[in-house]
């Protein structure tokens, strides 16, 4: 799945407020994270994710890690924040109807 780069400028204004839902610790990427961050994803195809996993490199681990499990698209890191999205017709609201493209 490949986003253009008008769409992922656009998701980036719409998470901007957003507040992450899902929150990665210590233990990493659990069976449990994997399924929130899925669930998460199915309601609102664009969330926020807050990974408070130590160093950079395990951090950005942990992050591709998420994304391919979820089968979902990154759209921006931010420090310890990730913006995940993955289209759902049936979300609330569903961000893929909001602009044309």
């Amino acid at each position: 799945m490949s986003i253009s780069s008008e769409k992922k400028r656009h998701f980036r204004s719409l998470g901007h407020k957003l507040k992450p839902v899902v929150m990665v610790a210590g233990k990493g990427i659990s069976d449990n994270v994997i399924e929130e961050t899925r669930r998460a994803l199915h309601d609102h195809e664009l969330i926020k994710v807050k990974f408070s996993v130590g160093e950079r490199e395990v951090k950005q681990a942990a992050i591709e890690e998420l994304v391919k499990k979820t089968q979902s698209e990154l759209i921006q890191i931010i420090g310890s924040i990730a913006l995940m999205y993955k289209e759902n017709k049936d979300a609330k609201p569903n961000l893929s109807n909001v602009k044309s493209f």
